[in-house]
């Protein structure tokens, strides 16, 4: 029985959709040839799986499974691996798709990929994750690898998950093979910084938004949606270079304080307490009030489309700096840009995930152990120069930042596949 298209299917067609819109979009104004566009609109492969698993209580279980690879013209296949009960094919294709351009437009000798696994982390033990996991990556095992898919945590997945799959495709090689995978425990040679690397992307894209904007970031007013790993780090951090956050939500609902949050307590609140929702001080807002508050900048770092043509025209932000993927719809793009409010793209604001990824895979390549800082000069690099590329892209077609980060990266992609030809 496939279930990895049921329980969010409209969501996840409607997202892959708005994906290749923004691509043919791009090709359109690049001029890019029909054949090529067509090219990069579909993925190279798909493997879906099933993947029986026995349970902690003696019952077997088995749950769907799926790899979307959908370019390697520009180098091996990266992408995270996700553990949710609303995992979709089309998602996960739209997805992969996302991690193509994003690569691109930091300028990674990456294409893109996007795994997922149909299940409900929160109701399975650790035991039973470790087996799913296992047995899961026993079954793309032919597909993945360092010099052609390198797997990386996504939704509920974490550095141990990495370190179950990169022992389990290492035993499998008879040795130890730590480039499999990026995002793992540091003690198994991940990388220093990886925990905040995406995070410190986003924080780095707003400080360097407010510089576009002629606006201080000291003092300015943010809003965040999601506080987990991206929004969490991204609060604490913003708030280190002078910001005030004022809201943040989660799963669970969201809190407001007008004379702005303590990120480092907040998230050492969460952590005792699974939710922000009972902060000390704050008062409790829907995820719909937060999205609607006054600021200078709001960041969407829970999951996709959750600004869209209901809500767009009611934003109150300067500018909106994408932590998640996909959040905001091509129909919300268009209200929001006649409404003057800029966005800066998921794929250029929340790429430091990937790029301190690759700076792990490439650590792990030489066998050599970089230092905090080593990591986040170059991370800090790879952004600004990422940001500067895209905004000259922009004023170059004179279009708004997404648009320009498509350019950018569509056009490497493209040359990259007409450079090589496509053979026989």
């Amino acid at each position: 029985m496939i279930i990895l298209s049921m329980t969010r299917e409209n969501s996840g067609g409607a997202f892959l959709q708005s994906t290749i819109q923004q691509l043919r979009k791009a090709s359109e104004i690049l001029n890019i040839e029909p054949g090529i566009r067509l090219y990069m609109e579909n993925s190279k492969r798909t493997l879906i799986v099933s993947i029986p698993i026995r349970m902690e209580d003696g019952s077997v279980k088995v749950f769907q499974g799926v790899r979307v690879q959908h370019n390697n013209a520009r180098g091996p296949y990266k992408g995270g691996i996700r553990y949710h009960p609303d995992v979709t094919v089309e998602e996960v294709t739209a997805l992969a798709m996302l991690m193509t351009w994003k690569c691109a437009v930091v300028d990674l000798p990456y294409g893109g990929a996007k795994g997922g696994v149909v299940c409900n982390p929160k109701e399975m033990t650790k035991t039973e994750l470790e087996r799913l996991t296992r047995r899961y990556t026993s079954m793309i095992y032919e597909l993945i690898g360092p010099l052609v898919d390198i797997p990386a945590p996504d939704v509920y997945t974490d550095s141990q998950t990495m370190a179950w799959i990169m022992d389990t495709y290492s035993q499998i090689k008879g040795y130890q093979v730590p480039e499999v995978v990026t995002g793992k425990p540091v003690s198994l040679l991940g990388s220093l910084g990886r925990n905040e690397a995406t995070s410190r992307g986003v924080a780095i894209s707003v400080r360097e938004t407010a510089k576009h904007l002629n606006k201080p970031l000291k003092g300015a007013i943010v809003v965040i949606q999601g506080f987990g790993n991206v929004g969490g780090f991204a609060a604490k951090i913003l708030h280190e270079m002078g910001a005030k956050i004022i809201a943040v939500s989660d799963s669970k609902g969201g809190i407001y304080k007008a004379d702005g949050l303590n990120p480092a307590s907040l998230l050492k609140f969460k952590a005792e307490t699974g939710t922000v929702v009972g902060y000390e001080g704050s008062k409790v807002i829907s995820n719909e009030e937060l999205l609607m508050l006054k600021c200078d900048f709001l960041i969407p770092a829970a999951i996709e489309r959750q600004i869209n043509a209901s809500n767009a025209d009611k934003i109150q932000a300067s500018a909106i700096v994408e932590g998640a993927n996909g959040p905001t719809t091509p129909e919300a793009d268009k209200i929001l840009h006649e409404k003057g409010v800029l966005v800066v793209p998921d794929i250029l604001a929340n790429a430091g995930g990937v790029t301190v990824s690759y700076l792990e895979w490439v650590q792990n390549l030489k066998r050599e152990t970089w230092t905090l800082d080593e990591v986040n000069s170059k991370l800090e690099s790879k952004i600004v120069s990422a940001y500067a590329a895209v905004l000259e892209t922009a004023r170059k077609y004179e279009v708004n930042l997404r648009d320009g980060a498509m350019l950018l990266a569509v056009g490497r992609v493209a040359e990259a596949i007409k450079l090589l030809g496509i053979w026989p």
